[in-house]
């Protein structure tokens, strides 16, 4: 296949172009952190200056927002080694008429589930008399922070648009629909889903010191050194560090190997030219870089016989699922990806040699994908300093993983994990771990409301 062989070509990711790629990606963070808009990459200051030790305790509500659905949880923290006590959650979907009617109907109805959930607390959830309820709340838009409890909304994204909320303060919008609603309740700290899963890994595991989201879209955060982010201009932490919401989804470079395809699929997408990097590596793309490739084999070999099957020029109908399915079928006849071609595409008789071309071209995009997140990974720790060991002292580094695609895509987290461990060489892949920290965006909020407390020197004592 001509085609096949091309693509796979232009989609290869050999060691040095790898290296190339972290080392672009660290001189856009330095870029980042220099300057507002002095990089493709924003580097975004959370104001998260204390992630959480494992020592905090009380009662903590977290609210999670960030697409059609919303989370509202609460989790009893038990204190030095006892962890999470005790967690409850609840999942609420938004009528499609608040996602662009008004910011207070939209605040209005978040904050009446949550009043709800908080009258339904049980008697095995337990807050100290005489304190007020806190919140962390995790906002999954473009949002400016001003301080760990404070955000403007720069943009809506994933199907909202609420014009009277640009340029407002969630935080205050959220603070009054909970006054509307006689909920007392603090908003203790504004988190973006992957601070929230640094928090949650911290949590669990001291080392953790960065963390990266694989889902239907990507991002990274870590921990820098305060004095190393020129454009910050406030006091400098106590603790001298700050998390870092790097939102490197929309890094670029000349290094990064793209075909045609997915010249064509940015061209076509929603935000042409932005998110690149995004768009080689997370699970919205992934499946639909595989159809564009079959629908030209099937345009200019006659891959499926004469005509081009109709559903295979519908966009996104090839989702990662899909491809993850079928890519990993272990069947002698890989009867998965029959089943699913004539399920999804409705194309029947296929050979299976044909089905061979279909499992080797899901594995060229997957393993594109997996080793270039792998170099984004490398950037960071070289960021971090962490990518050789000084003086033979050997500090752990734990990444804190998350999302459905490195979840559930085991060809894609195997390859990612292999890929680093090749990047970094032998001795230091020893002292990196990849750890899966589930439901950052939940938990996580409510663990960074625990260690932004009102109460915490009370409570640490």
């Amino acid at each position: 296949m001509e085609i096949l062989k091309e693509f796979e070509e232009k989609c290869g990711t050999p060691i040095p172009k790898l290296k190339q790629v972290a080392d672009a990606m660290i001189v856009e963070m330095h870029a980042g952190l220099a300057s507002e808009g002095g990089s493709k990459l924003k580097m975004l200051i959370s104001y998260v200056d204390h992630l959480p030790t494992g020592r905090e305790k009380g009662l903590f509500y977290a609210l999670d927002l960030g697409g059609t659905n919303f989370r509202v949880l609460r989790v009893q923290l038990g204190g030095k080694d006892r962890g999470i006590v005790n967690q409850q959650f609840e999942e609420v979907s938004i009528p499609p008429s608040l996602m662009t009617g008004s910011s207070d109907a939209l605040f209005d109805y978040i904050a009446a589930e949550l009043a709800k959930f908080v009258a339904q607390e049980g008697s095995d959830f337990k807050e100290s008399p005489g304190r007020q309820r806190e919140l962390g709340f995790t906002f999954s838009f473009p949002v400016m922070q001003s301080s760990i409890a404070s955000g403007t909304l720069l943009k809506w994204t994933k199907g909202f648009s609420i014009d009277d909320m640009v340029g407002q303060d969630v935080v205050a919008e959220l603070a009054k629909a909970m006054e509307r609603q006689d909920l007392d309740m603090r908003i203790a700290a504004l988190v973006n889903d992957t601070v929230g899963t640094l928090a949650g890994g911290r949590y669990n595991n001291n080392d953790v010191d960065a963390s990266v989201i694989l889902g239907t879209g990507s991002n990274a955060a870590y921990v820098e050194r305060a004095h190393a982010i020129p454009k910050w201009h406030g006091l400098l932490p106590k603790s001298g560090e700050m998390v870092i919401n790097m939102e490197w989804g929309n890094f670029r470079s000349s290094h990064l190997p793209l075909s045609d395809y997915d010249h064509a699929l940015d061209t076509e997408s929603l935000n042409p030219g932005e998110q690149i990097y995004e768009k080689v590596i997370a699970g919205m793309y992934l499946g639909e870089i595989v159809r564009r490739v079959l629908c030209r084999m099937a345009e200019e070999a006659a891959f499926f016989g004469d005509t081009v099957p109709p559903k295979l020029e519908e966009p996104f109908i090839l989702g990662t699922p899909i491809m993850s399915a079928m890519h990993q079928d272990t069947s002698p006849d890989l009867k998965v990806v029959a089943s699913n071609l004539k399920d999804i595409l409705e194309i029947s008789n296929t050979s299976l040699k044909m089905r061979k071309v279909i499992v080797e071209l899901c594995n060229i995009v997957a393993t594109r994908g997996a080793r270039l997140s792998a170099a984004g990974v490398l950037g960071i720790l070289k960021k971090m300093g962490r990518d050789t060991i000084k003086g033979g002292e050997k500090q752990k580094t734990v990444i804190a993983m998350d999302g459905g695609l490195y979840e559930h895509y085991t060809e894609y987290r195997e390859c990612l994990e292999n890929t680093l461990n090749e990047l970094v060489g032998e001795e230091v892949s020893r002292t990196i771990e990849i750890e899966h920290s589930n439901d950052g965006s939940g938990i996580g909020a409510a663990l960074l409301a625990a260690s932004h407390s009102q109460y915490l020197e009370t409570d640490e004592s």
